[in-house]
């Protein structure tokens, strides 16, 4: 069933994500706000249950977060430590979805993101959705607060805020 020209409703079941097929990157800030930042983190693991209704439908997803990569190193072990994502005491970040809904034209997951150690809500804006057999590609999108999450190290000269792309791979379990 197509819910609009690159949203396509998969089939009823479970799907385990595929990692390594997966992808997860940001873009932020950082030099008050005049020098861009890009990055990748990598996803442990992860599901999608599809239900008929979709709307019943659930995502749950682990982010392995000293996988952190900018391309470079000194800051990257800046935002393992405890100023930021304080990674040895919290390995993972985890999304867990709590709804799914029309947004427009598209769709919206609604949920919970867990980054060290404190929750609040995360929206994901689905882009595309297109089954190949059994394996399902989604692309989605989502805007995080670090702020929200306790992350507050030197405001100013890092960017509040990570734009999101999520490119998912996930197989029919």
């Amino acid at each position: 069933m197509t819910a609009s020209s690159t949203i396509e409703i998969p089939a009823a079941g479970a799907y385990r994500i595929d990692a390594e097929g997966s992808r997860l990157s940001f873009t932020t800030r950082h030099f008050f706000g005049l020098g861009p930042v890009r990055g990748t983190f990598r996803l442990r693991e992860g599901r999608v249950t599809v239900a008929d209704p979709v709307t019943s439908s659930a995502v749950a997803a682990t982010i392995d977060a000293s996988s952190i990569d900018t391309g470079n190193a000194t800051r990257d072990r800046t935002v393992r430590s405890g100023q930021y994502l304080e990674t040895e005491r919290h390995p993972d970040i985890t999304f867990a979805s709590t709804t799914i809904e029309r947004d427009g034209a598209g769709w919206v997951l609604r949920g919970t993101l867990t980054v060290r150690g404190t929750s609040g809500p995360l929206d994901v804006h689905v882009d595309s959705a297109v089954t190949e057999g059994p394996r399902l590609r989604v692309r989605a999108h989502s805007r995080v607060d670090r702020y929200a999450f306790g992350v507050t190290a030197m405001k100013g000269m890092t960017g509040r805020h990570l734009d999101l792309e999520l490119e998912l791979v996930a197989e029919r379990a």
